[in-house]
């Protein structure tokens, strides 16, 4: 499984890679020669003496002890002035913020490839019909792609979860240009407050308005109010912000 990461990767020996979570280097040992520069970023201390003892003799290896869901790569001058890539087995309980923390980064990598939880996995790459907040969020600023799924027995010990690894090709820029990406997300929240109604009761429980009253303003952008939310494409969602920034009741009932 080491391998089949790697190669979807698809490094050449002039890139800079850097890994998250390398844990041992199981995967590091396989990375090592097709990176110019190889940054390994790991949270426990006692991993990271390992990956010192393993990896200090590499004068392309460098180490940095770093939470992932706050590490910002524009801190490291040669990431934030050349293009880099990211691969790792995510730790699941945190993959979704490290996602977004690199995709959100000032200077965000080219391509990502990890190992992540199954139902994570197609929550990312889903399309119309079973699109979440998650989908929303990552799709916005990457391309995803399953690239093949990760028995439990790949592991020892095995977990009780299966696993996928995914390929999110970073856009050069986000998909809808935002004025606030922040209010964005405030709205695609509200908009999956209640997944199971239609967009309509969902939004309206979300904004705190009549469903009425939203019906009306989504049939006036082209969207169905009958609609369930994970049926709106990323296109939709930006309809709706725009009509959000123009509805001056509308903005203001969802500023409070």
């Amino acid at each position: 499984m080491a391998a089949r990461i790697a190669a979807a990767l698809g490094t050449v020996p002039g890139d800079v890679v850097v890994e998250i979570g390398p844990g041992r280097g199981a995967l590091t040992r396989r990375l090592l020669a097709e990176s110019r520069r190889l940054y390994l970023v790991e949270l426990d201390p006692n991993l990271v003496a390992v990956l010192h003892r393993r990896f200090d003799e590499f004068r392309n290896v460098t180490i940095v002890q770093a939470d992932a869901r706050r590490f910002d790569p524009a801190s490291i001058a040669e990431l934030a002035e050349g293009g880099y890539q990211v691969v790792g087995n995510l730790p699941y309980y945190a993959a979704s913020p490290i996602i977004r923390n690199l995709l959100e980064s000032r200077h965000p990598p080219e391509k990502i490839v990890v190992m992540l939880q199954r139902e994570v996995a197609k929550a990312m790459t889903a399309a119309p019909g079973e699109m979440s907040v998650l989908s929303v969020a990552t799709q916005l600023y990457a391309e995803a792609k399953i690239l093949f799924h990760v028995p439990p027995r790949a592991f020892a010990p095995p977990p009780k979860v299966h696993s996928s690894v995914v390929r999110l090709t970073v856009r050069d820029r986000p998909a809808l240009d935002l004025d606030s990406r922040e209010k964005f997300f405030e709205l695609v929240r509200a908009g999956f407050a209640a997944p199971r109604k239609t967009v309509a009761n969902s939004l309206a429980q979300g904004l705190k308005r009549a469903a009425p009253e939203v019906a009306g303003s989504l049939e006036a952008v082209g969207i169905d109010p009958r609609a369930r939310p994970a049926t709106l494409t990323l296109a939709d969602w930006g309809r709706i912000y725009e009509l959000l920034n123009r509805e001056p009741k509308l903005k203001a009932q969802a500023d409070e």
